[in-house]
């Protein structure tokens, strides 16, 4: 069966996106043409990026990105839910993003983002990003607004609506990332990109 990740995008304090991420694991695990499981960032610290080599050029040396890159390697899409920093996508977000590269590969992703408004910002920086690392974005995305769907901005109360676009993105997330299956491989099946390069070729996509 398809297995679907929700990744928590932020790991502030007091931060809302675990009652958003609830939200979207109780509607999915009503379905029964996939299992979904939450994958919280807090579980997998990640310096900033320090890798000597690219995730694209094969398993790194140490041991949290390893351990960040098979939590996701099991998954057959995601669903990132995140808020909106300053017209942006968190920093702890995009950076656990570029600790894995064939893990992303080939798979879908939806987005629900929350902010004043909506958190639209944020994924439009985030669906440029998926698309280069081989994620087929869906087209739907839920859009909660701290300002109506959240109580005082912390106790979350989303509004009707939303339970049908919620329905649309899984919809659509769980056939693409049927449809996609026969084109993902596992990490061991990466691409040998340095085959053939320069030295100097290989450091430039660092």
């Amino acid at each position: 069966m398809i297995k679907i990740g929700i990744i928590l995008g932020s790991t502030r304090p007091n931060r809302n996106a675990p009652q958003v991420a609830r939200w979207v694991l109780e509607h999915a695990s009503r379905r029964g043409d996939a299992e979904f499981e939450i994958i919280d960032l807090k579980d997998h610290p990640l310096p900033h990026f320090e890798e000597e080599v690219p995730p694209m050029f094969g398993p790194s040396v140490h041991a949290h990105t390893r351990a960040w890159a098979e939590r996701l390697a099991g998954f057959d899409g995601f669903i990132i839910v995140t808020p909106e920093y300053n017209h942006g996508a968190p920093g702890v977000l995009k950076n656990a993003i570029d600790h894995a590269f064939a893990e992303w590969a080939n798979k879908a992703i939806g987005f629900v983002s929350y902010g004043v408004d909506g958190g639209v910002r944020a994924v439009e920086q985030l669906r440029s990003v998926c698309g280069v690392l081989g994620l087929a974005d869906v087209g739907y995305q839920v859009t909660l607004s701290v300002k109506t769907d959240f109580e005082n901005h912390t106790v979350f109360r989303p509004a009707d609506r939303h339970d049908v676009t919620l329905n649309g993105l899984l919809d659509q997330l769980v056939a693409w990332s049927t449809a996609l299956a026969p084109l993902r491989y596992s990490v061991t099946d990466t691409p040998d990109f340095t085959e053939g390069a320069t030295h100097d070729e290989q450091l430039s996509v660092r």
